[in-house]
């Protein structure tokens, strides 16, 4: 029966009805000596949780991404645990914890320094069923499930895998280890069912291609490009989340291409989409550029601004707008309102908080009076003196790399001011003796 129920719900694909007939209600059981995912690679605090729930009878899983990124040799930034505790049980066994979110109920457990391990009970229905359940009214009982249930309402094979802490194993019911090992993106279950009822899932198989460098499967791929327009049946906020994950993944340039290719470019961004395809070929040369550039510096272990990332995403189409050039000017002035007015053209219809919205136009309007100081020679005070200072040359000195053109060679100090010159600093030396002669 609840073989016939997964079946049913998830609607599993050729290759998932024969691992059903080869494994039946049992998945597939990798044991610790064929695979490489050590515990000395995984976060103490995760493993007190994982250990604490074992003691106390229940099934404890590390689940999802974690269970991937371990598999791949990488650090995951979350350690995500699945088990059959129910929230309140689980808030019974660990002291410092607490019950959060009103659509499906998880769990956080705290730890010293602000850690936070989130646990949560396995589940039977997709994200958009959960909704929808809790709206009809429906028990606890009819959304939570089994661990067979909670991988078939998983996104991706590669996401499925659980790690056993009992006996160190990892369980894969839906053939997600021979797609890892294989370098294969592939939804689980059909792919335009499981699109259609959540499109968030198409930019996600995007990401992991991006990122992973593995190859999206031919139906999967098919389903994207086939319900790329989808995404906009999604709620604005979450999509948003989702591309603002993929800016600052070190990987934006393979993400992007991806978009393209797909049509969810046109789809996630309309207006900025159509300036960047129907500009000229150096537009799309200047953003493949500057994302090169973002994600070398992310890559690199630095953290840039949310500010500088949306602005370097931006600048390609703020600069083939046709508003653009007419904010050109020989007198020293930021036109923030006017670029901050395009900015909100461009990725309408998704919002930002005001403070970074304005810090991103900020460093924007500054690309034209950088032009001027570096024309001219001279770097006066009430450009240096903003506080975006450092983050808008780093992005006119980029730009103007990519374009081949010379760069503004300004010395800075690590707060960020401008070096001052010292031929400057003997002549101001040498106007003060004069003026004491004077007196």
């Amino acid at each position: 029966m609840l073989r016939e129920s997964i079946l049913n719900a998830g609607l599993p694909t050729p290759r998932q009805k024969r691992l059903f007939k080869e494994f039946g209600h049992s998945p597939k059981i990798i044991p610790r000596p064929k695979h490489c995912i050590s515990r000395k690679a995984m976060d103490r605090e995760a493993l007190k949780v994982l250990y604490r729930l074992k003691e106390k009878g229940y099934l404890a899983y590390l689940v999802g991404g974690s269970v991937r990124d371990l598999l791949l040799g990488k650090r995951p930034k979350d350690f995500d645990i699945g088990t059959n505790a129910r929230p309140h049980e689980i808030r019974r066994i660990f002291r410092y914890s607490r019950i959060i979110g009103k659509r499906f109920r998880i769990v956080h457990v705290y730890f010293k320094g602000g850690k936070i391990i989130e646990v949560s009970t396995f589940r039977r229905q997709s994200d958009c069923d959960d909704r929808e359940a809790l709206l009809n009214g429906k028990s606890d009982d009819e959304i939570y499930g089994t661990p067979m249930e909670d991988a078939f309402r998983r996104d991706l094979t590669i996401n499925g895998l659980f790690y056993n802490i009992a006996d160190f194993s990892i369980i894969d019911y839906v053939g997600g280890m021979e797609d890892l090992e294989q370098g294969i993106i592939r939804s689980i279950g059909e792919p335009n069912h499981r699109f259609l009822r959540d499109p968030v899932r198409m930019m996600r198989a995007v990401r992991h291609a991006a990122r992973t460098g593995f190859v999206i499967e031919k139906k999967t791929w098919e389903a994207i490009c086939q319900n790329a327009s989808k995404i906009r049946l999604c709620s604005i906020p979450r999509v948003r989340d989702e591309w603002l994950k993929d800016i600052k993944s070190g990987f934006s340039r393979q993400w992007m291409e991806y978009l393209i290719k797909s049509g969810l470019f046109e789809a996630i961004f309309p207006v900025y989409s159509s300036l960047i395809l129907n500009g000229p070929s150096s537009i799309k040369r200047l953003l493949y550029g500057l994302l090169d550039t973002l994600d070398q510096k992310i890559r690199s272990g630095e953290e840039p601004k949310e500010a500088l990332r949306l602005a370097m995403f931006l600048y390609p189409a703020l600069k083939a707008h046709p508003m653009w050039e007419g904010l050109r000017s020989e007198k020293l002035k930021w036109p923030t309102f006017e670029v901050r007015s395009i900015i909100d053209e461009l990725v309408q219809p998704y919002d930002f908080r005001r403070a970074v919205r304005d810090e991103t136009a900020q460093i924007l309007s500054s690309q034209w009076p950088l032009g001027l100081c570096h024309a001219r020679g001279r770097l006066p005070k009430r450009v240096w003196s903003k506080h975006v200072f450092k983050d808008a040359l780093f992005l006119y000195n980029k730009i103007r790399e990519i374009e081949g053109k010379e760069i503004f060679e300004v010395r800075l100090k690590q707060n960020g001011t401008p070096k001052k010159n010292k031929k400057d600093r003997g002549k101001k030396r040498k106007n003060r003796q004069y003026s004491k002669i004077g007196r």
